[in-house]
């Protein structure tokens, strides 16, 4: 069905074609309520001849119009005109993922951005119970300002029912190759989709890896001459190396696209928010913003002063390729008698690599100075992992998975760490652990200290606020507002020193 400039669906008028696919078709509208571009896609007539498929449809896109996220396309509306069901969404000017990467593999810098934004996007969804099922460069768009928009989620599910055969001919928007070569949906499917078997929020991971993979090389992961082929590849083969010796893809980048493309779910990242904070920990500090130490907060008095203590030890962290931790100590004050710093080494298990990016705070020393703790990946998410001084080894805490940004208590028995969507404390000695409260805010970074009086402090990037909650456990509540981020108490136990950001600019 092809709509005429001037054709009215309800409260939008439809103004010109942008673009069109085996989906639908794809026009610039007008809503005349809001007065505002929308971009308005008709979807093929035969949806509304299946009435369980078109209250599906309604269903999902309800769904993703659901999701605020500012990498997921926004949708604002659903109809149907003359038969033809129709989605409303926001109107995004740029272009898709594809067209960029006609012009050959992207910088290391831009793809990890991407990628970070991508899987910013799915966690949402994810969260929601909302899984994609057909990502792919098509479906990626890349706004004017370098914003990534994750397009159609909500209806990759709908694209072929039960009984339907995914056909690799179906024609994508721009995307057009000699007959008998894979195409569109089918390179980008993961083994349990090639299967027929059930999928989750894993397979859209596969699929991510794949065009991460793309990002990087510029070759698609497993394309072949015919289609056959192309599922064999998905189920059995792996794609060409990406760390060859002269390539300037790192090893640990390397390392985080074949953990998306294991072949067994279960083998890889098992969340878009572990795999965002992998790909974070690549990024470093790209941005540039201004802070100060702001004055000390009393949990006891309305009044503060500048942090007094005689001198503070910082845990510094650096990552080599090899797979190996650097720990030093040093003191902002040096103390009268001469004290030696303490420099070692920490090998990461092969099967492991760490989270290297400082600002999340994923290595601790203890107070007492004889472990380390720090955050690694290992089999797809994330752990704390526990390195005695006295031992040459770490060995994983069971009951950590999904932590991230750990900190001890001050007598060195507890280590309490972040982690679905929750505060958590683990005994070292016991391996015991409990739930100290909810997060007020959704899972993304976090920093805290626990005082020797028993209380918790803690800040999320999300909801810009510090609140204090019992170690034992409890309901947190607000201390201070404003973007904030590391947190430190004063050995008083009722003061503590954090960051307060003047430029917001992330």
């Amino acid at each position: 069905m092809t709509l005429d400039s001037g054709t009215k669906l309800g409260r939008y008028e439809i103004r010109s074609k942008i673009g069109e696919g085996g989906m639908g078709e794809v026009y610039r509208a007008r809503d005349e309520h809001l007065n505002r571009d929308v971009a308005i896609k008709v979807l093929p007539a035969s949806f509304s001849q299946d009435k369980d498929r078109l209250r599906r449809f309604e269903q999902e896109a309800q769904a993703a119009g659901s999701l605020n996220h500012p990498n997921i396309l926004a949708v604002y509306d659903v109809g149907t005109y003359e038969g033809a069901p129709y989605l409303v969404a926001e109107l995004l000017e740029g272009q898709e993922l594809r067209d960029e990467l006609r012009e050959g593999p992207l910088l290391s810098r831009k793809a990890i951005d991407y990628a970070q934004q991508i899987a910013q996007g799915l966690a949402a969804a994810h969260e929601k119970g909302i899984v994609h099922r057909d990502l792919k460069p098509e479906n990626i768009f890349i706004s004017q300002d370098g914003r990534v928009k994750i397009l159609d989620f909500g209806l990759a599910k709908l694209r072929a029912l039960p009984q339907e055969v995914v056909s690799s001919q179906i024609e994508t928007r721009k995307h057009i190759t000699d007959p008998g070569t894979v195409m569109g949906t089918v390179g980008y499917m993961s083994p349990e989709q090639v299967r027929g078997q059930p999928t989750d929020h894993r397979s859209d991971i596969f699929s991510f890896g794949s065009i991460l993979y793309e990002m990087l090389s510029g070759q698609v992961a497993f394309r072949r001459e015919t289609m056959a082929e192309t599922l064999t590849a998905i189920l059995k083969e792996e794609p060409a190396k990406l760390n060859e010796p002269n390539s300037k893809i790192s090893l640990p980048l390397e390392k985080i696209v074949r953990r998306c493309l294991e072949k067994q779910p279960a083998r890889r990242f098992q969340t878009a928010s572990d795999l965002a904070f992998a790909l974070e920990s690549l990024s470093g500090s790209s941005q540039s913003f201004g802070s100060s130490l702001a004055a000390t907060t009393d949990l006891t008095a309305s009044t503060s002063n500048v942090f007094s203590a005689p001198w503070i030890i910082i845990a510094a962290l650096t990552v080599g390729l090899l797979g190996t931790i650097s720990v030093g100590a040093w003191y902002l004050r040096r103390p009268t008698t001469e004290t030696p710093t303490a420099r070692f080494t920490i090998s990461i298990p092969e099967d492991a690599y760490p989270v290297a990016d400082a600002e999340e705070h994923n290595l601790v020393v203890s107070p007492d100075a004889q472990y380390v703790a720090f955050v690694a990946f290992f089999e797809g998410q994330r752990a704390i992992w526990l390195r005695p001084l006295n031992a040459l080894a770490p060995q994983i805490i069971a009951g950590t998975e999904g932590a991230y940004s750990p900190f001890w208590s001050p007598d060195s028995r507890s280590l309490a760490f972040f982690a679905d969507g929750r505060l958590k404390r683990i005994e070292v000695a016991s391996k015991s652990s409990q739930t100290i409260c909810n997060l007020p805010g959704p899972p993304q970074d976090g920093t805290g200290s626990w005082s020797n009086a028993g209380t918790i402090v803690f800040s999320q990037d999300v909801n810009n606020k510090i609140y204090r909650v019992p170690a034992t456990g409890g309901t947190p509540s607000v201390v201070v507002e404003g973007h904030t981020r590391w947190l430190q108490f004063l050995p008083d136990g009722n003061r503590f020193i954090f960051y307060k950001y003047e430029n917001q600019g992330l």
